[in-house]
């Protein structure tokens, strides 16, 4: 039998009474209390949310959205809209709690706010994830669009846990919604469940080549939608049919694990959206808290957003300019959680990054990402990965970036006070720019004034290879990566390997997006029946013979567990890289996944006077071992020391 759960008095009503009740109602905007009003209905099982545009049904047990009707339209398919983890366990609590945050009764009809918890049993851990989990569902007056939250909570006495996966997924109605748009150049008609489920699977289980329907002869890949959500303020599933859009937006991205550089599954076939705030995807981030630790994160509230329009492209521009009105609202004044601090009880700060690059004194810095994040911490680690979470892969605290001025100055506004480290990286510029020791209080704006970046080197720039951007985007297929199977192409395209010449070969088109082993298969039907090593050569020529120190300069976006790079100079095996981190983006599709600098150092009098070459060996075992390159540099020191540091 279903338990009927005690709920919570209404939240204004319990904090200012009546009287100011009504003063709360006042500051609504008067067209919203001249709307027909949000009401709520209840039934021993679900609450049911509706204002005349939108009827919401949640499941009083589960949390789950079983029901989603926009003007009688139900756009909701299976009653499946749900919050879900995967990690080392992954059920969440066993007691259950239905709440009424906020009644149409206290807010005079403006607004309605229900809550079901997810309680960890202490008493009967069986495989319950250890924290509280509370979903909350905000309905307003004549909004086509309902706002979803979830607060976590780990008190110090509940055991450890990790996590590896945390989202909201919600799969709509197939017979109404048959087009995605994840951004200007991925918007297409999709596939139905019934294609992919007669599709030939290819080398991943992910991936299907489609024998039916619409797309009948293409492959089907989950990870080809994936993008960087910092990029993608909006993205969803329109109907071409019945003219109607389901879209995901994030208002904010400070409850978003792993920074502006992350990319993450936004939907796919079968009708899937997703809010993934919390992945491992593309060497992404990885939760862990011990026991002892009393944490807390507040995710969201992010916006779902239903429109209508004549065309997806229409309806995805106003979706759009949803997102930029609900950026501006950011925080919201009308969310009431001490877990939640408002505008008021959030900081900002402000300078300008200036940077001065001894060899390139008139770089024009661009698209420079400036942000706020927690400190370094030693990692709960999955193996293969650093021993300390950067802002790369942390998902435990919130990070606050925001893009700089052209002339480097840059303002971040509404950050929860605490203890920060100041990060900044642009186009154009190997490295990263640290300030330690920030502190963010309250009501107040923190002016750090003109930071000076001196990036590293360790002696003259003799070439490059590519634009430092934390992207393989510049090089050979990166224009479209996220077509399935490039690195079959590889061994077609590139029959002897890579042979860059510098000052004669172009990066765009004779430089590789990735360095995969040289896979021998049929990539019509995924087959891979073995691997050879690859490797590639870069030639240039030099006046004379050197003296003192080279380095090597190596950034990645991309690579496999266990996978490795050996130098050799002239032939003469100089270093290698050591174990990169595994970021799994080739197989993925990406272009851009956990980024990473390896300096190979070794002694300059090995470059001789004409013609030299330097070839970077990746030793095959599998064929997803595929390293993408950010950016290559030489460089040579009379020597050994670091001309200049990164840090401040």
């Amino acid at each position: 039998m279903f338990l009927q759960y005690p709920r919570q008095k209404p939240r204004r009503t319990v904090r200012v009474g009546a009287t100011v009740a009504l003063i709360g109602w006042l500051a609504y905007p008067v067209w919203a209390r001249q709307a027909p009003p949000v009401t709520l209905s209840e039934t021993p099982r679900a609450f049911v949310l509706s204002n005349g545009i939108l009827t919401v049904q949640i499941d009083k047990y589960s949390g789950n959205i079983t029901s989603w009707k926009y003007k009688g339209l139900e756009l909701m398919s299976r009653e499946q809209g749900y919050w879900s983890q995967v990690g080392s366990t992954r059920h969440f609590g066993a007691k259950r709690m239905a709440l009424v945050r906020v009644s149409p009764a206290a807010s005079h009809g403006a607004e309605v706010e229900v809550a079901v918890r997810a309680l960890y049993d202490a008493h009967n851990p069986s495989d319950q994830l250890p924290v509280d989990v509370e979903w909350r569902y905000t309905l307003f007056r004549e909004a086509s669009w309902l706002y979803a939250s979830a607060l976590w909570h780990h008190p110090p006495s509940y055991p450890s846990f990790s996590v590896g996966e945390a989202r909201m997924c919600l799969k709509l109605n197939p017979a109404v919604f048959d087009y995605l748009v994840v951004d200007a150049q991925r918007q297409q008609k999709m596939a139905t469940g019934y294609d992919w489920d007669h599709g030939i699977q290819l080398n991943l289980k992910e991936a299907r080549r489609l024998t039916t329907g619409v797309r009948a002869g293409e492959v089907e890949h989950k990870y080809d939608y994936a993008a960087v959500l910092y990029q993608t303020p909006a993205y969803g599933w329109t109907s071409t049919h019945d003219g109607v859009g389901f879209w995901m937006i994030n208002p904010s991205f400070e409850y978003l694990s792993g920074g502006p550089t992350r990319p993450e599954l936004t939907g796919h076939v079968d009708t899937v959206l997703l809010n993934m705030w919390l992945s491992s995807h593309y060497g992404g981030s990885w939760l862990a808290i011990d026991k002892g630790e009393d944490w807390t994160k507040f995710v969201g509230p992010f916006v779902l957003y239903v429109n209508s329009g004549s065309t997806p492209q229409a309806m995805w521009h106003d979706a759009l300019h949803r997102a930029a009105l609900e950026k501006a609202k950011w925080p919201y004044p009308w969310v009431d959680d001490p877990n939640y601090p408002s505008a008021s009880h959030r900081g900002t700060a402000d300078g300008q990054i200036l940077v001065h690059d001894p060899y390139h004194p008139h770089l024009e810095v661009r698209d420079m990402w400036v942000g706020l994040t927690a400190p370094d911490y030693p990692a709960h680690q999955p193996v293969g990965f650093p021993p300390m979470v950067d802002w790369q892969r942390d998902a435990a605290h919130y990070q606050f970036w925001v893009q700089a001025n052209r002339d480097g100055s840059f303002r971040i506004p509404n950050i929860r006070p605490g203890h920060y480290t100041l990060h900044a990286f642009a186009t154009g510029v190997l490295g990263e720019f640290e300030k330690t020791d920030i502190s963010i209080n309250a009501g107040e704006t923190l002016h750090l004034g003109r930071l000076i970046w001196i990036p590293k080197y360790y002696g003259k720039p003799l070439w490059e290879i590519g634009v430092p951007d934390r992207t393989a985007r510049e090089f050979r297929h990166g224009d479209h990566y996220w077509q399935w199977g490039l690195y079959y192409l590889y061994p077609k395209e590139f029959p002897h390997g890579v042979q860059f010449v510098i000052g004669k070969s172009d990066w765009h088109r004779d430089w590789n997006y990735c360095q995969p082993p040289i896979i021998y298969g049929d990539p019509e039907w995924g087959t891979v029946w073995q691997v050879a090593d690859s490797i590639w050569s870069i030639y240039f020529t030099l006046p004379k013979a050197l003296a003192g120190k080279a380095y090597l300069r190596l950034a990645f976006c991309g690579s496999r567990q266990g996978t490795h790079i050996t130098v050799l100079v002239n032939g003469r095996v100089v270093g290698d890289t050591g174990p990169l981190p595994d970021s799994g983006v080739m197989h993925r599709d990406g272009i851009q996944g956990y980024w990473c600098e390896r300096d190979v150092a070794f002694d300059a009098s090995l470059l001789k006077a004409g013609q030299n070459v330097i070839q970077l060996k990746l030793e095959a075992h599998d064929w997803p071992q595929g390293v993408l390159y950010d950016y290559l540099r030489l460089e040579v020191s009379p020597t050994t020391s670091i001309l200049t540091g990164a840090r401040e």
